[in-house]
């Protein structure tokens, strides 16, 4: 049932990215820089880029988001989903998001025990006022959800610049 609920979610995801209202000003284009493992201090550096539309989904704070991430040691991850822009105060954003994904574990010696990862991520960001760049930290965490037997996950603590496009 687990695994169900699971792929349920991640159809219901990719399904929602085909709707056509639009509510943000801009779309974005996003790049990271942080690093993999975090908690277990055994990691390496993480780049990250992503596509964020400015498409709304079912609410106007609500949008889809695409993204590719590869580490130093030739992981790559590559997947979309959902992203919340909750503005909490003035030009301060907090940004949870949720997507699943295709990983490859290339020469890193994490492996995550499947090829379908999802990433849940929570990240804090400040949005200048006279350009609608942004910049963030966010924290996030890569599993395949008990989709294997094997599942360690991974953190990642990233940095982000976001350009308005």
């Amino acid at each position: 049932m687990k695994r169900s609920t699971l792929l349920a979610l991640a159809s219901v995801s990719l399904l929602a990215l085909n709707t056509p209202a639009f509510a943000q000003s801009a779309d974005m284009i996003s790049f990271g820089v942080g690093y993999y493992d975090v908690l277990d201090n055994e990691g390496t550096v993480d780049l990250r880029v992503e596509y964020r539309p400015a498409i709304a989904v079912m609410d106007e704070n609500l949008n889809p988001w695409i993204g590719a991430e590869s580490t130093s040691d030739g992981s790559f991850w590559g997947g979309g989903g959902l992203l919340y822009n909750w503005e909490f105060s003035p030009n301060l954003y907090l940004v949870p998001s949720f997507g699943a994904g295709l990983y490859a574990q290339g020469g890193s010696d994490k492996d995550l025990g499947h090829v379908i990862e999802f990433r849940s991520q929570l990240e804090l960001a400040y949005e200048f006022e006279t350009t609608g760049q942004r910049i963030g930290a966010a924290f996030g965490h890569l599993s395949n959800a008990s989709l294997d037997d094997q599942n360690p996950g991974t953190e990642v603590l990233n940095l982000y610049y976001h350009i308005p496009y």
